[in-house]
């Protein structure tokens, strides 16, 4: 247990570090389409050297939903990052299967406590502000979406701390009756008992605040807004609920908080599927299996490819502690 807090602990430089000096990023739904990547710290990278980039072939406006994909879909991002940064791969890949694809930098604000001695505190980052307000973020793109495509519906799709947001979206914003399928990866639903433990004690949440990103804190087992999202239920009728986690998450523990309790809520672990892949926390968004896992929970009809390749613990997590702090 000491062990993994050591790690869970030195995972927070990665929730909160931005580089000093990074430009301010918007507008929040930019158009300029970034290249392709096949992982995690490749579009990092790039998304540190070129700010305000999305995923190749999304947020096209003029995107006509089709008969086989009548849904767009919207990608929400994960704690101090980036649409890019975090969709790179799945967005262009849901794109080439048909959908009209959106991707949301929502939650600019103070990272908060920074562990790095590389990075600052000045500069503004995306997915750090409190919940509810992102949440209302993903709200008003959800309207100007299906504004802009004619669609009844949406699909939304977020990863770590986007499928809180877009969750809340659902169950306390209204927006049940615009979503067909939510899919939350690596999604914190009932939070982490990651440090800070201060935030666990009475009274711990508001001196927390002083110190670290408000969306952190939030993202705490036992927090506020968990309650909150998570009362009377965490599923509300009429949409389509499916996380997908890994059993190897070094971010979220313990790992069961991945999963929802809701009725019709479809929980998969991908070593369900494929018991050699132990992708971590920070790979699911780039593992060409939970893209296949994303596309069937957005279409029970589509036939999934065996895709099945040995994935070793913790491959890729160095690198991207390297990237967000150096």
């Amino acid at each position: 247990m000491a062990w993994a807090s050591l790690v869970l602990a030195s995972l927070l430089a990665v929730l909160v570090a931005q580089p000093t000096g990074a430009e301010v990023r918007g507008p929040a739904m930019p158009e300029e389409n970034g290249p392709r990547q096949t992982s995690a710290t490749e579009a990092k990278q790039f998304d540190k050297k070129n700010p305000g980039y999305v995923p190749a072939g999304t947020n096209e406006f003029d995107c006509s939903p089709s008969e086989t994909a009548p849904y767009p879909v919207l990608l929400a991002h994960g704690t101090d990052a980036t649409a890019y940064a975090d969709y790179a791969r799945l967005g262009p890949f849901l794109k080439d299967h048909g959908y009209c694809v959106f991707a949301l930098n929502y939650g600019l604000g103070k990272p908060g406590v920074n562990f790095s001695p590389a990075t600052g505190l000045d500069a503004d980052t995306y997915g750090t502000t409190d919940m509810r307000q992102s949440a209302q973020e993903v709200a008003d793109a959800v309207t100007q979406i299906r504004s802009a495509t004619g669609a009844e519906k949406v699909h939304l799709v977020g990863f770590s701390q986007g499928a809180n947001v877009t969750r809340y979206y659902i169950n306390k914003l209204g927006g049940a009756g615009h979503v067909d399928a939510w899919v939350g990866i690596a999604s914190p639903s009932y939070g982490s008992a990651a440090p800070p433990t201060v935030a666990q004690l009475p009274g711990g949440e508001t001196l927390a605040d002083d110190f670290f990103a408000p969306a952190l804190v939030q993202q705490i087992e036992g927090s506020e807004f968990l309650r909150d999202l998570n009362s009377p239920t965490d599923t509300v009728e009429g949409v389509r609920y499916t996380t997908i986690g890994t059993r190897h998450d070094e971010v979220i523990q313990p790992v069961r908080n991945i999963h929802l309790k809701g009725a019709g809520a479809r929980n998969v672990f991908i070593q369900d599927v494929c018991e050699i892949d132990m992708s971590g926390h920070f790979q699911l968004p780039y593992s060409p299996l939970v893209s296949e896992l994303v596309l069937e929970a957005l279409d029970p009809g589509y036939q999934r490819s065996d895709v099945c390749t040995f994935v070793p613990p913790g491959l890729g997590l160095l690198e991207t502690i390297i990237v967000n702090n150096f």
